[in-house]
């Protein structure tokens, strides 16, 4: 079956004071997620189980995010998690690190019969 994109959501989450790029990324994408309720996938008689669902983070030290625990922030689904260079880091008036932010793209989609979804 020909898979379909169905949704795009976009999130932001920061960290204040920890410098903490998974804490962001989580709260990046829990903040995609709230803005949205997936009836989609019922409505093309598809469980929310079988949605193909993809995170792509933006955080500036990518390879600080704990890509397991990004996977496990979905509901359902069958997830995949990309992290890249993004986001933003900020410096305090005294040159120490400040909050940092992380952005999150959610991309939902479906795998539909031929023709289900023009």
């Amino acid at each position: 079956m020909p898979r379909h994109r169905m949704v795009m959501e976009l999130g932001m989450g920061t960290d204040i004071r920890g410098q903490d790029y998974t804490k962001a990324a989580v709260r990046a994408l829990q903040n995609a997620l709230r803005q949205n309720s997936l009836t989609v996938a019922r409505a093309f008689g598809v469980e929310p189980e079988d949605m193909h669902v993809t995170a792509v983070i933006g955080v500036q030290k990518p390879e600080q995010v704990d890509v397991a625990a990004i996977a496990a922030t979905f509901p359902y689904g069958k997830p995949s998690v990309q992290v890249e260079f993004g986001g933003m880091d900020t410096v305090q008036d005294d040159g120490t690190p400040g909050p940092i932010m992380a952005n999150a793209v959610v991309l939902v989609d479906l795998d539909l019969p031929e023709g289900a979804a023009a």
